[in-house]
């Protein structure tokens, strides 16, 4: 598989328009292409409506931004990809058919990956020029946030399309999963669609409205799910003896018609309820605003499990430590470079962090306040650090290096979203 610097997605509806902000985020071009030309604003837009979000995922140094080009020709966009992406309509022949005929232009070490919800890519390859580097490579709304990607192999994919996938997925912070073997829904859509049956049996009966069916996940068991499975989740069910006392106590109630796994008929009448009651749940809220909110929150948790390394944390945490060694690398060589040249570079400042002012930074007077001043010099110093070689492993032995004494002078104010870079002199 050559190496991605050029991403082609094939429709440009929520899915690849998420793709792309994910995409040009990390330093990767995108080439869009999408046979309805007014669909250029939409995925623009929807790229510049993710940027607030993605920028406040991480302060570890990032690539430049890559650069989103837009066409109404698929074959185009196929001929000039290192990497693409189809998003089209969940319609088996019509992605047959589309598939079949981008994989002809499309040069044959070029990875063709479909982000189909159900479809078995077995069948999404037959009639495809090199099938064997065909996958699907299922996301999650929203793509730019949600890390985790499901990676499935049809019966004519070479592994070595599966890895260098994952490859190329890690690079952009995602959780590649490789499902073992394929199966309609791959993995998560079938455990919602159980999920998803069960709450329209509810509200269709009278049971629960669509409020507090989101209400019992929300304040219970959607908290503990966002750093444990529900498999671990009931190994501690278990007390000492986890999973075996769990499934001996309670598995006699798998006998109890508890659940129904055949969905019931989609009426008018229920169809109506469910508009009702998420319009309720909505309170008046647009669409962007709620996206909004769960972007927030979004950010926010998976900050919070880096601190502990657990779940989509781990691979935020994974993705920071790599982004910061390869800045670290990048100023080694520009120092070395410097000095190749004749440039006089012993004892000059170093510019190992460069960033943003976060709007979340700033007080009543709209300037930066004085903790946040501290945090800006304390992550300098980690890129200082970085740079002497004091990495990962260097920390995992033991060894530790501690701030003694902090001085700070302010001459001007940093204000909300404005540019700033820290050099260190040592």
């Amino acid at each position: 598989m050559r190496r991605v610097r050029t991403l082609g997605l094939l429709g440009t509806g929520v899915i690849g328009g998420g793709w792309a902000a994910r995409a040009l985020h990390f330093g990767i071009d995108v080439v869009a292409a999408d046979l309805r030309p007014e669909m250029e604003d939409w995925i623009r837009g929807a790229v510049a409506n993710a940027e607030g979000a993605l920028s406040r995922l991480t302060l570890a140094p990032l690539p430049p931004k890559g650069k989103l080009s837009f066409t109404t020709d698929p074959n185009a966009m196929a001929r000039q990809a290192d990497f693409i992406q189809e998003n089209i309509p969940e319609q088996l022949q019509l992605k047959q058919r589309v598939l079949a005929d981008m994989s002809r232009h499309a040069p044959p070490d070029v990875v063709i990956a479909s982000s189909t919800s159900g479809l078995m890519p077995s069948d999404l390859q037959l009639g495809m020029a090199a099938p064997e580097r065909f996958l699907v490579a299922h996301p999650f709304n929203p793509v730019y946030l949600l890390p985790l990607v499901e990676l499935v192999g049809g019966r004519q994919t070479a592994a070595a399309t599966l890895d260098g996938a994952a490859r190329f997925f890690t690079y952009i912070g995602m959780h590649p999963l490789k499902v073992r073997r394929e199966v309609p829904g791959h993995l998560t859509d079938r455990l919602q669609e159980a999920l998803w049956r069960e709450i329209l049996h509810m509200v269709n009966e009278d049971v629960a409205t669509t409020g507090e069916l989101d209400d019992s996940i929300v304040y219970g068991p959607g908290l503990r799910w966002a750093g444990m499975g529900t498999n671990l989740i009931y190994h501690l069910a278990g007390g000492e003896t986890g999973m075996r006392h769990m499934l001996r106590q309670f598995g006699p109630a798998l006998k109890w018609p508890w659940t129904r796994l055949e969905a019931p008929e989609l009426t008018e009448e229920l169809i109506d309820k469910m508009v009702a009651g998420t319009h309720a749940q909505a309170a008046g809220r647009s669409i962007r605003e709620l996206e909004r909110l769960r972007d927030d929150y979004l950010v926010a948790i998976q900050q919070v499990l880096r601190e502990y390394n657990i779940g989509a944390g781990a691979t935020l945490r994974s993705l920071e430590e790599r982004l910061y060694e390869e800045s670290a690398a990048a100023a080694r060589e520009r120092v070395r470079t410097a000095a190749d040249a004749g440039a006089p570079a012993a004892g000059e400042p170093l510019r190992l962090l460069e960033i943003a002012v976060r709007p979340e930074w700033v007080d009543y007077n709209g300037h930066m306040t004085d903790s946040r001043y501290l945090q800006v010099f304390g992550d300098a110093t980690d890129a200082l650090l970085r740079y002497a070689g004091v990495d990962e492993a260097y920390r995992g032995s033991g060894r530790a290096m501690y701030t003694v004494e902090t001085r700070v002078s302010h001459k001007t104010g940093a204000r909300a979203l404005e540019p700033l870079y820290v050099t260190t002199r040592v």
